[in-house]
């Protein structure tokens, strides 16, 4: 027995080290941690339990018989975070660069299929060159086996994929379907085809941080939501990410302690300008809104005309979504539409209430937005806010012009509570434009044109500028004080706690994408 023993000891010594001192000081000289490591500072201390140890592939092709690392390249198993169970896998770079195999892959699908039939988060930490080309297709086909259970698991459980080294080809679209994406600054990247096919095909130079660096993905293509400066830090955030969702589609997020007081606040008063063309940070709404400290922003540097993430009011988590009128007054594009509506889907999913702060002065227009399909990419956003069963509140701190008044959580398309501060203006259009359409002759007519518009303008922000036209029709259920923000959305969303929705049978919608 005692043999036995040692060769079990000398076996998972050697699946601790992945493919070797040597390559794992190499990753550490990338300022990058192992796969080993980032699990161990991701779950909760002696939570981990790994599955899979002694995997190996099946390969003879090549010399590969020859080359046999236990593991596989791929660290899989379950543990806590904060208490709570997860499913993780860590991909190891130090075993043939991390690159997937068929049992590379049937060990990130055992684990997913884990998840699934237990109700609980799925992690994946990628860390791969790519499909192990000495496979063939059967890494192709483990490629194909993993997206399959992305998509099963899409809304059923949480997904979280935090790209921290290279990750391209194939191994992009497993993230891409996941819920967040995380990636590491100056260490990981992620695309279809590297900086040498594109230069072979389309004769662009460029660099792999330029085609697909945490930068560029965060500012351009919107393909990942958070950006971090390093492992620690993606891992600080991913552990900061999972507090505030729930471990499945079956349950609510977690509540933390929270003991009701004085709710006013009176800063939430002087946040929005007199001058209605003048911007101001929703930001600063935000955080008088929420719980201290609460506000978690997700895409923050990808169309920042609009903000998402998450937050806690008395303790609950709820999802945020909000203009912001310091980036083009807060107009909703392209870019926008889609950020909020995919943000909107996951918390309706995983049954995250929405709260909806407008000011927003329509859709942004021109032939860049109409060419690049500013249609049916706003109806993304109409479709996900309208789709959406969870509790949904709404508040408008100032503008809720045109299309974008309805689009923005409106009464019509099914939003429980909407509220409005004194100062908002709900109209089809601002006052100076309907003035020149109304009164166009009336103006033209006049001795003095550019007063008879000004008396004219005034005569209809008096009329229709003003949130009590909307109240009277019972499209605002009440209009606020600022101050009082904070504790009527607290009330609110109390009451809406046990909402339950029928909706019609159908075997999905066919949201227009």
């Amino acid at each position: 027995m005692k043999d036995k023993l040692s060769i079990l000891n000398d076996k998972i010594a050697k699946a601790k080290v992945g493919g070797g001192e040597a390559r794992i000081e190499k990753q550490h000289a990338k300022n990058k941690l192992t796969a080993r490591e980032r699990i161990d500072y991701l779950l909760d201390e002696d939570s981990f339990e790994e599955i899979g140890m002694f995997v190996t592939h099946r390969t003879t092709d090549f010399g590969m018989a020859n080359q046999q690392f236990y593991g596989d390249g791929v660290v899989t198993g379950y543990g806590t975070i904060n208490k709570r169970l997860v499913y993780i896998f860590a991909q190891d770079f130090t075993v043939f660069g991390g690159a997937l195999s068929e049992t590379h892959a049937e060990k990130i699908c055992k684990i997913m299929d884990m998840a699934m039939q237990v109700g609980a988060p799925f992690i994946g930490l990628n860390d791969s060159g790519g499909a192990r080309i000495q496979e063939g297709v059967r890494s192709l086909g483990g490629y194909a086996d993993i997206f399959y259970r992305n998509v099963k698991a899409s809304g059923v459980i949480p997904q979280i994929s935090a790209i921290m080294g290279p990750c391209a080809g194939g191994a992009v679209y497993s993230p891409a379907m996941t819920d967040f994406t995380m990636m590491v600054e100056n260490t990981s990247y992620m695309f279809v085809t590297g900086p040498n096919v594109v230069k072979t095909v389309t004769n662009e130079e460029v660099t792999s941080e330029e085609l697909g660096g945490a930068h560029t993905h965060a500012t351009k293509s919107g393909v990942t939501h958070l950006t971090s400066a390093n492992d620690v830090a993606c891992l600080e955030d991913l552990k900061k990410l999972i507090s505030y969702v729930p471990q499945s589609n079956q349950e609510k997020p977690i509540d933390l302690p929270y003991q009701l007081g004085d709710e006013i606040r009176n800063e939430l008063t002087s946040i929005v300008p007199d001058n209605p063309n003048k911007p101001y940070d929703m930001h600063a709404v935000i955080n008088g809104i929420t719980d201290e400290d609460s506000f978690f922003e997700i895409h923050k540097e990808y169309a920042d005309n609009i903000i998402v993430g998450f937050a806690r009011l008395a303790g609950k988590s709820v999802g945020v979504v909000a203009n912001q009128p310091m980036s083009l007054a807060g107009v909703l594009d392209v870019d926008s539409s889609k950020k909020a509506a995919r943000f909107t889907r996951f918390c309706d999913c995983f049954n995250i209430p929405l709260l909806v702060l407008v000011d927003v002065p329509g859709f942004l227009p021109g032939t860049d937005q109409e060419w690049n399909g500013i249609i049916t990419n706003g109806a993304k956003l109409l479709y996900a806010l309208s789709e959406a069963t969870v509790p949904k509140v709404t508040v408008i701190t100032r503008k809720a012009y045109g299309g974008a008044y309805d689009v923005m959580n409106s009464k019509h398309i099914g939003a429980d509570f909407n509220f409005a501060w004194p100062g908002a203006e709900i109209a089809v259009m601002g006052a100076k434009g309907a003035s020149e359409i109304i009164f166009k002759r009336e103006i033209q007519a006049a001795d003095d044109p550019v007063a008879k518009l000004a008396e004219k303008e005034k005569e209809y922000a008096d009329k229709f500028a003003n949130p009590y036209r909307a109240a009277a029709r019972g499209f605002i259920d009440e209009v606020i004080l600022p101050e009082n923000t904070r504790r009527k959305l607290i009330k609110a969303f109390a009451t809406l706690e046990n909402k339950e929705l029928e909706m019609p049978y159908k075997k999905h919608g066919n949201i227009p994408l």
